[in-house]
């Protein structure tokens, strides 16, 4: 829909425009494929951007874009496409 109805050169960001931590994202990416190991933080670094929220109303004002997935099904057919297409080396 983008490519055939938006023609700008300014980034429109496509999502589900709710916030999420990035440890719960985490925490969902670790269930949905069955993680048993240990998660470790790096707290040396920075912390950087605690939770993201994209503001996705520029995809519905300009080419009419609203989400119809849900996020956790979204990420796990991500999920799934990554295990498919992934190369093996």
């Amino acid at each position: 829909m983008a490519t055939e109805k938006y023609d700008k050169s300014e980034p429109v960001n496509l999502g589900a425009g709710f916030e999420i931590t990035i440890k719960d994202l985490i925490m969902l990416i670790v269930e949905l494929i069955g993680f048993q190991g240990e998660i470790r933080w790096d707290i040396t670094k920075p912390n950087g951007q605690p939770r993201r929220c994209l503001d996705v109303s520029k995809a519905e004002k300009e080419f009419g874009f609203r989400a119809k997935t849900k996020f956790r099904e979204g990420l796990m057919k991500t999920i799934q496409w990554y295990k498919k297409n992934q190369v093996k080396s």
